[in-house]
């Protein structure tokens, strides 16, 4: 198949943002997926999401949202000044 018919071909169908392989095999592979607009495999596996993810995901997100407060008020004055002092003195030496 020359270039010039792929581009004729590719012309038909709907247009993609997504540039086309150059790699022969894949450029066909393209092709076939985009002329009969099936999605790729990764996309699914990324859509489909099991309910003991979203569990996870939600409790993980309850915690990251008090965590930093809940340790600030334990930590005493003088400890926060240490952090603080660490944290600078990491800034500065980069």
């Amino acid at each position: 198949m020359t270039r010039l018919s792929i581009l004729y071909i590719l012309g038909c169908m709907k247009q993609s943002t997504k540039k086309l392989p150059k790699d022969a095999n894949k450029l066909a592979y393209e092709i076939m997926r985009l002329s009969t607009e099936e999605e790729p495999e990764e996309n699914k596996q990324q859509e489909e999401q099991s309910e003991i993810s979203k569990y996870l995901a939600e409790i993980g997100r309850k915690g990251g949202l008090k965590g930093g407060k809940a340790r600030a008020s334990k930590l005493t004055p003088e400890r926060r000044k240490e952090i603080a002092k660490k944290a600078a003195l990491a800034r500065w030496n980069k």
